[in-house]
């Protein structure tokens, strides 16, 4: 689809399962085919955008489109357990599947125990894991690798109300969605969220002639960085990195300045710890920046807008 910078698209993702898994007993290893899952909604061809320009894309909503959701576990994959690149001698993990009940009404998502009769109810908070640009020079990623473009950052930060940036590579960005989770913990330790199916609204809009290196989100009180990379640290080096520098040109503080300043103010949200990069943010109270403006002020012109 091409679509004019300052356009509000309502569109629709598929969860993660690509909307196979709708009971305990649908195992991903036998109703879903590697390697399509993950699947996402685009490319959308943003008119105007060319390489070196950032993308905006502002989440004005983000609305389950279903009464249940699921999550599982997986032999080899999740932040506890073997994979192929931290090999063990021991049993991989049962595949399990869980199903939630999804109550957007009231504003929550239920979870039941499969191995015993405990349930509780936990806050809705909808957010999208996916979301990227075409990377640069041809290069093709699978949708589960998040890095410089975006991907699967797995960041519970991408909620509604977020204006995210994303470094534009190739004319027209080629910006694409998807794996929606009602919710999901920092790190999302067991590999995936509460995987469901969405409803979104986003505004697309193109900030001609500034680059964006890394993913950064912009809320009405916080800036943050992602950095995806392996090992964790180097990721979290890579985010702390991008924040510091930013602050650093946004200020116009000396660059000891601004690493002085972010280490005492910022924190480090987690992404995801399982996907073949992993993911860190680092994020800052605008508070600390004083009148600084990022982007000059297109959030709060997206927010606007959507509003």
């Amino acid at each position: 689809m091409s679509v004019k910078p300052g356009t509000a698209v309502s569109l629709y993702t598929e969860d993660c399962f690509g909307g196979r898994v709708r009971d305990v007993t649908d195992l991903p290893s036998v109703v879903c085919e590697f390697p399509y899952l993950n699947p996402v909604t685009g490319p959308f061809h943003i008119e105007g955008a060319e390489p070196g320009d950032t993308l905006a894309v502002h989440f004005v909503s983000i609305t389950p489109a279903r009464d249940w959701a699921v999550s599982s576990t997986f032999p080899h994959f999740g932040a506890l357990t073997s994979t192929h690149t931290t090999a063990t001698l021991q049993p991989p993990l049962d595949e399990v599947v869980w199903r939630y009940d999804v109550d957007a009404d009231a504003g929550i998502v239920r979870y039941h125990a499969r191995r015993g009769d405990f349930s509780v109810e936990m806050p809705l908070d909808p957010m999208h894991g996916t979301a990227g640009v075409a990377p640069a020079a041809f290069e093709t990623r699978m949708t589960i690798v998040p890095d410089v473009h975006g991907g699967n950052l797995d960041t519970p930060e991408l909620r509604a109300g977020v204006t995210a940036y994303f470094g534009v590579n190739v004319p027209g960005a080629l910006f694409a969605l998807g794996d929606g989770h009602c919710r999901q913990g920092d790190g999302e330790v067991c590999g995936t969220g509460i995987e469901a199916a969405m409803n979104t609204v986003v505004i697309f809009d193109v900030v001609k002639g500034v680059f964006t290196p890394t993913p950064r989100f912009e809320t009405d009180d916080a800036l943050m960085s992602a950095g995806s990379a392996r090992p964790l640290e180097d990721a979290y080096r890579m985010s702390q990195h991008d924040l510091v520098t930013w602050t650093a040109a946004l200020t116009g503080l000396d660059q000891l300045d601004a690493y002085q300043l972010v280490s005492q103010a910022g924190t480090a949200p987690v992404g995801n710890v399982c996907d073949p990069n992993y993911t860190m943010l680092a994020k800052l109270a605008k508070k600390y920046l004083g009148t600084a403006t990022a982007y000059e002020g297109t959030h709060a012109r997206l927010r606007n807008f959507g509003s």
